[in-house]
């Protein structure tokens, strides 16, 4: 395939979490050594329970999020009302990505790191492939096995590519993969850029959700 130049990403600031507290009290009756009568005891525990990515999103919905209770093995449940059939469905809101095959059998999820509300909710479907292309708009800046599905607000392409790299050096870690660091494409791990791109085809649907 050619090499097509494509608009670039540029890095966010990380964001914050919070958590709340909860207090509840419980008592329990221990018997004395004297059978006919008991002692009681009161105790009260506070417990501090993390936020979910909902809450981390409303609390902070500026900033850059990486919501930790998700992993490859606990991954976000895939979105309700997020079509059928083979397709790629974005949650942008929790930075993931699920492949379905033709059969509704979810073949891989992963983490991504792109821009809040971009692109848009709807349906859309990939329109080109590039094994290797570079950014117009930022000098040394180049990306792996990207698969173009939409268009930016500023009128650039956006697809699926591993963690970009200038100059050689990768403009993010792996570790940031889940939080919004993109201005429009969805970074990452290269493996997961590859297993898209060799997905993917000509007219594959993608669905984007908030």
């Amino acid at each position: 395939m050619a090499t097509v130049v494509v608009a670039g990403c540029l890095l966010v600031s990380a964001g914050l979490t919070n958590a709340s507290t909860d207090s509840s009290t419980t008592s329990s009756t221990v018997p004395s050594s004297d059978s006919s009568s008991a002692s009681t005891s009161t105790t009260t525990t506070t417990v501090v329970s993390a936020p979910t990515a909902a809450e981390n999103s409303a609390l902070y919905p500026t900033r850059a999020l990486r919501f930790p209770p998700y992993t490859r093995l606990n991954p976000p449940i895939l979105p309700a009302k997020s079509g059928s059939g083979r397709r790629v469905v974005y949650k942008n809101s929790l930075q993931w990505i699920w492949v379905i095959d033709s059969q509704n059998n979810i073949v891989r999820v992963m983490p991504v790191s792109g821009r809040r509300g971009v692109p848009s909710v709807g349906t859309y479907k990939v329109n080109s492939q590039s094994l290797r292309s570079y950014s117009l708009d930022y000098e040394g800046v180049w990306f792996n096995n990207m698969t173009r599905f939409a268009l930016g607000p500023e009128g650039g392409n956006i697809g699926f590519h591993a963690i970009p790299t200038k100059n050689g050096k990768p403009l993010q870690t792996v570790e940031q993969l889940g939080s919004f660091q993109g201005s429009g494409c969805l970074r990452l791990l290269p493996a997961d850029a590859k297993f898209i791109f060799e997905f993917a085809r000509i007219g594959t649907t993608i669905v984007v959700v908030n």
